[in-house]
C-alpha cells in the first residue's frame, strides 16, 4: 500500500483547475440578464440570484450561498468578467488523470455526478459521499490512495434536512435529470414508504442514492425523509451522516472539463470510515463493504500522516470521540482490526496531533507523549515513497 506523492507541477495543475471549475459553474448556472441580492435571513446574509420572468411579472430567485463564503461571494462580484475555458480545462483533466495517473470516474459514475452539479445539486449545498467522493482524494491530498478502494457501481449524494427545507430552492424532477444520462433509470420504492424514493437504479444496475443524517429517534431508521430541495427525492436516513458531511470542502471530480462538488473533508471522511466499517464487521452479508470502508480509512491516514497533517486528523478524531460510548466503541474496534504495525503507527501519530491541539492524547486512548525519536512524514508510512 503506498501513499506516494504527486509532483509540485500536478499539485498545482489540480488548484489550478479548482479555480477555473468553480469560475465555469457560475458562467453556466447563471445568465447574463440577471442579477445577485444579498437577503437577510434569520441575521445571516446569503446570495441569492434573481432573472426575469418570461411574461415581465417579477422575478425568479435561485438560492447561491452564503455571504460570508468567501470563494462564493468573490465570485458574485466578479461574476460579469468571468469566462468559461471547457478547452483548457480538459486539457488539464487529461494531463492530470494520464500523465499524473489520479483517478477518473468510470463514465456512468462522471456523467450522473455532471448532471446533477448541473441541476444545482451542489449550489444547494449538498455533498457527494461514498467511494465516489473518495476518487476525489487523490488530487486533493496530493498523494495516490489506495486504488482497489475506488471501485464502485453507484453513486451516493447527501445534504441536510434543515438545509433542504431552508434554501428556498429545488433541483427539476430528479427523474428528468437522471434520464438525460440513461432513459432507464426508475425510482426503487421504499418499503417503508413506498410514496417516497430516495434510490433510484438503472437497467444496467447503475444506482444512484440520496442521504441525510438521522439525529432523531430510532424510529426514523429505514424510513425515507421528505427532502423539498431534491427535485421529488426522498433521502435515506443514516446515523453519523452529520459527522460527515459537516463544513465539506471543495473538489474537482476528473471527469470531462472538471466536475467542480462538495465532499467531506478527508479527516472527516476517514474517522467516520473508521465508524461504520466497525459497524459493519458482525454483519457477514455487509464484510467486504466494512473492510473496503477500513481499507478507505487506512489509505487516507496514511497519505495526512505523510503530509503531517496529524493535528487536523486528531480535530475530527477528538470529536467522533466526544460523541459518546457507541462512537468509542467503534473507532476502538476498527483500530483493533488493523494490523500492530499500522495500529501503533496510527495511535502514534493521532497523539501527536492531539498534543498539537492541547489535549491529552490518554484522554482519547492514544499513546503518551511520543518520543523525541520518532519521526513525522513519509518515512514513518508503510509502503510510502519518498
Amino acid at each position: 500500500m503506498g501513499a506516494d506523492g504527486l509532483d509540485i507541477v500536478f499539485q498545482t495543475l489540480y488548484s489550478e483547475l479548482v479555480q477555473r471549475s468553480l469560475d465555469e459553474s457560475f458562467t453556466s448556472e447563471f445568465s447574463s440578464d440577471g442579477r445577485f441580492v444579498a437577503v437577510e435571513v434569520k441575521g445571516k446574509k446569503y446570495w441569492y440570484f434573481d432573472t426575469p420572468k418570461p411574461d415581465g411579472g417579477g422575478q425568479d430567485r435561485r438560492y447561491v450561498g452564503p455571504v460570508d463564503d468567501l470563494e462564493i461571494t468573490k465570485r458574485v462580484e466578479a461574476f460579469k468578467d468571468l469566462k468559461a475555458d471547457m478547452r483548457g480545462r480538459r486539457r488539464i483533466v487529461s494531463t492530470l488523470t494520464r500523465e499524473a495517473r489520479l483517478p477518473r470516474p468510470p463514465n456512468t459514475t462522471g456523467r450522473v455526478v455532471e448532471e446533477l452539479a448541473r441541476a444545482g445539486f451542489f449550489r444547494l449545498r449538498g455533498v457527494l459521499v461514498g467511494t465516489v467522493a473518495y476518487q476525489c482524494y487523490s488530487a486533493v491530498l496530493g498523494r495516490h490512495l489506495d486504488a482497489v478502494a475506488m471501485q464502485t457501481a453507484d453513486a451516493d449524494f447527501a445534504q441536510f434536512h434543515e438545509i433542504s427545507v431552508a434554501v428556498g430552492d429545488s433541483l427539476p424532477p430528479i427523474m428528468d435529470v437522471l434520464r438525460r444520462i440513461d432513459p432507464t433509470f426508475r425510482e426503487i420504492p421504499s418499503q417503508a414508504d413506498g410514496r417516497v424514493s430516495s434510490q433510484f437504479i438503472s437497467r444496467e444496475q447503475y444506482k444512484v442514492e440520496f442521504l441525510t443524517p438521522n439525529r432523531g429517534s430510532d424510529d426514523l431508521a429505514g424510513k425515507p425523509v421528505q427532502m423539498p430541495a431534491l427535485g421529488g427525492a426522498g433521502a435515506f436516513p443514516l446515523r453519523f451522516l452529520d459527522f460527515l458531511i459537516r463544513q465539506p470542502i471543495r473538489a474537482v471530480l476528473l471527469h470531462g472539463a472538471g466536475v467542480p462538488v462538495l465532499i467531506p473533508s478527508p479527516e472527516r471522511y476517514a474517522v467516520h470510515k473508521l465508524i461504520v466499517g466497525s459497524r459493519r464487521i458482525a454483519d457477514r452479508e455487509v464484510t467486504a463493504k466494512s473492510a473496503k470502508d477500513r481499507l478507505q480509512a487506512r489509505s487516507i491516514f496514511e497519505a495526512m500522516i505523510a503530509n503531517r497533517q496529524n493535528a487536523d486528523l486528531a480535530f475530527a478524531y477528538t470529536e467522533a470521540w466526544g460523541r459518546g460510548d457507541a462512537w468509542k466503541d467503534a473507532i476502538r474496534k476498527s483500530i483493533e482490526s488493523y494490523d500492530d504495525e499500522f495500529k501503533a503507527l496510527l495511535r502514534k501519530e493521532l497523539a501527536k496531533g492531539v498534543i498539537e491541539l492541547g489535549e491529552n492524547p490518554s484522554d482519547y486512548d492514544l499513546n503518551e507523549e511520543p518520543s523525541s525519536d520518532d519521526t513525522v512524514g513519509e518515512s514513518a508510512v508503510p509502503g510510502s515513497k519518498k
